[in-house]
């Protein structure tokens, strides 16, 4: 793997001139981290969001077919995105979203959208991630968009995921926050029992993930979300995605292995890409 810091681009020079960060022109491709000044205004980490938002849709070209992520990084993807489209900078986009809030976000902006059944295969799907491992693999969902997410990006030629710095694990898991598991709702008790009990070695705790009034969360596909809390990282991330998808009423799983072919970290000493 590579990894190249970056100074933001020119997009983004208001947000630095707010934050105290240098910026230099766009011509240095490959220079040093961003440095604060003596007396930076300290970034936010919705800032640091919108800065590795703001680095991933350089990827993007127009006439391509985006796989648009959910959550809120992926939201400044969108809205980048959208402003890219209204200026003139961005021409012939077509976009397929993967929840119905990210559906209705590109909507309001005037992206041209799709779906997987017209445009199977993509170009390119830029979304967020709620971990990411040294070898770039994922845990997403939190958001609780993961099926639609991972067929997108499955079916995407290139998959740039953006983050802060605060998702960076030395294992997945190891945040000891959730790692969602999409279940249909007949017998979800009986899945959630089979889950805990799978990963009883890394202590997991399985709950059923609820709303804001208390009731069961109810995904775009009408499925319940177990979330797995482990006290300590996968042992084998790749074995644990087996075995979960081999659970008769299991629909997906938030684990995202082998997919990323770009991770943009911004943190407060920069904005770093590593790829495969």
């Amino acid at each position: 793997m590579a990894t190249l810091s970056f100074l933001p681009s020119p997009s983004s020079t208001s947000l630095l001139r707010r934050s105290g960060l240098p910026h230099t022109s766009p011509s240095r491709r490959t220079i040093a981290p961003i440095r604060a000044l003596s007396a930076p205004v300290a970034l936010t980490q919705d800032d640091l969001k919108k800065l590795a938002a703001i680095k991933a849709v350089e990827y993007v070209k127009s006439g391509m077919v985006l796989g648009l992520g959910t959550g809120s990084t992926a939201a400044f993807v969108v809205a980048e995105i959208g402003a890219l489209l209204s200026s003139g900078k961005l021409t012939g986009i077509v976009g397929v979203p993967t929840s119905k809030r990210t559906y209705e976000q590109a909507l309001s902006l005037g992206i041209p959208l799709s779906t997987l059944d017209d445009h199977p295969r993509i170009d390119l799907a830029i979304d967020g991630a709620d971990e990411v491992d040294p070898e770039l693999n994922l845990v997403k969902g939190r958001g609780g968009a993961l099926l639609r997410e991972k067929m997108v990006e499955a079916a995407s030629d290139k998959f740039v995921v953006v983050a802060d710095d605060t998702k960076l694990v030395t294992g997945l898991g190891g945040s000891g926050l959730a790692m969602p598991v999409e279940v249909v709702q007949f017998c979800w008790k009986y899945n959630l029992t089979r889950l805990q009990e799978l990963f009883k070695e890394e202590g997991c705790d399985a709950k059923l993930r609820l709303d804001g009034d208390g009731k069961p969360y109810i995904t775009d596909n009408s499925n319940y979300i177990v979330d797995l809390y482990f006290k300590t990282p996968i042992k084998d991330a790749t074995a644990a995605g087996t075995e979960i998808s081999a659970f008769e009423g299991v629909v997906e799983h938030g684990l995202f292995l082998d997919m990323a072919t770009a991770v943009i970290i911004a943190g407060k000493e920069g904005v770093s890409v590593t790829t495969k």
